[in-house]
């Protein structure tokens, strides 16, 4: 099985404006996503959700800014990495990955030939 990361990105703002009502919403929808990737007969590897981009450094060379380099009106939020037969598979689970307030990217770990 190939690995896959889904990055979900989402806007910021709608999450500071969220109810807690909302936030539990959320929660129980990435606590089934995990089931969701097994029943699609993939496999969950790891996942985290990020700090808001206020906590963010952006190192370029020798220049350290605050934040991130890039303005977006959606965020990289948080990421699973799974394990799928292929893309289409990848596909079918990420269809099923939360982001209520923004969609999700999926980009394949690259491998690299054993020496």
């Amino acid at each position: 099985m190939a690995q896959y990361l889904i990055l979900i990105y989402e806007n910021e703002s709608d999450y500071a404006a969220a109810t807690p009502e909302v936030w539990n919403e959320v929660m129980q929808a990435h606590g089934r996503f995990a089931e969701q990737i097994t029943e699609l007969g993939g496999k969950f590897v790891a996942g985290n959700a990020l700090q808001p981009t206020t906590t963010a450094t952006t190192v370029r060379g020798d220049v350290v800014t605050d934040g991130p380099f890039v303005e977006s009106k959606e965020a990289l939020g948080g990421y699973y990495l799974i394990e799928a037969a292929d893309l289409d598979q990848a596909l079918a689970i990420a269809k099923v990955c939360p982001a209520r307030f923004g969609g999700v990217e999926v980009r394949p770990i690259m491998e690299f030939p054993a020496e």
